[in-house]
């Protein structure tokens, strides 16, 4: 049966799946060969033939609109089952994969994303992984900068950022439930107690990592945030976190899984309080993960499952 020509092409398809993922048409067109004109065509006639406007324009590219982000599901459904039949019966190689994850600051997410990498099979790709603030998480899977976000929630900080997530069309899944540790050096003298409390921590520096211009308690990647202390010193990344533990004995709380292999002079120590950590993914409310992001999560479980914790179904 002959198709309509007023049907949507794979061609189509497969352009608005890159322009997308670039957030340009222009890279896009670049990306594909072909040139700026054509691309921007072929992006209005896929909108007039699916009777809505998928894509908002500016000067600094293109983003998707709600609609747009229900149409990139179902377009790369279709553009990925075509790719796994070319695999099969015209034994095409698989196509270069691609993958944005974006974190709060937990080594288990680095050992899931090398176990990832090392098990793709992949010839050719291109993934990336951005230890960011809270609120650039949000931001980098809204703007599907990033197809996975990987950061925590508990009773205080729930309300606030499950509605900043529904505002921007986003779901959190929940991972596991974590008791809270505190991270410190081995060389720390509290590294030989079994346990710590609240009051154990009153001689040390607390490390936190900076929430930039979004420095809100609500966003912040540590529990009791609202906690005043005398000596706080905020940080931008983990090297230098885990410096300052090991250089000025400081500490900073978190979810107890660390690796000894990434950070093998930093102890994790249960820390004696009422709370629990409730570590999930977001993404996009309508758009179905690709394989290659399912095959993250995957490892995710695993990782965390290798080190004890019970993972949320």
């Amino acid at each position: 049966m002959a198709r309509s020509s007023s049907g949507i092409t794979l061609q189509q398809l497969h352009y608005f799946v890159e322009v997308a993922a670039e957030g340009s048409i222009s890279a896009a067109a670049d990306l594909l060969y072909v040139s700026q004109p054509t691309m921007s065509a072929a992006m209005k006639d896929l909108e007039s033939r699916a009777g809505r406007t998928l894509l908002l324009r500016s000067a600094r590219g293109v983003t998707l609109t709600a609609d747009g982000a229900e149409f990139l599901g179902y377009a790369r459904q279709v553009t990925e089952q075509v790719e796994l039949l070319e695999q099969r019966y015209l034994g095409r190689p698989p196509s270069r994969r691609l993958l944005g994850v974006s974190a709060q600051h937990y080594s288990f997410v680095i050992d899931a994303f090398v176990r990832m990498v090392k098990t793709s099979g992949a010839a050719e790709y291109e993934f990336s992984l951005r230890e960011t603030r809270t609120w650039d998480i949000i931001e980098d899977v809204r703007t599907l900068r990033s197809e996975i976000g990987i950061l925590y929630r508990n009773d205080f900080n729930r309300s606030v950022i499950d509605k900043l997530l529904r505002d921007s069309g986003l779901a959190f899944r929940p991972l596991f439930l974590a008791d809270p540790h505190i991270f410190i050096s081995r060389k720390n003298p509290l590294a030989a107690r079994e346990r710590v409390t609240l009051d154990d921590l009153a001689g040390f520096p607390r490390l936190t990592f900076d929430q930039g211009a979004n420095n809100s308690f609500y966003f912040a990647e540590e529990i009791l945030s609202t906690l005043s202390t005398p000596q706080e010193i905020r940080v931008s990344d983990r090297a230098t976190i885990f410096n300052l533990m090991i250089g000025l004995d400081g500490y900073t709380i978190s979810t107890g899984i660390i690796s000894d292999d990434l950070d093998p002079e930093i102890a994790a120590i249960p820390l004696d309080v009422d709370e629990r950590i409730e570590i999930g993914w977001i993404g996009h409310s309508a758009i179905p993960l690709t394989e290659q992001a399912q095959r993250y999560l995957e490892e995710l479980r695993a990782v965390v499952s290798d080190f004890g914790v019970e993972l949320i179904d």
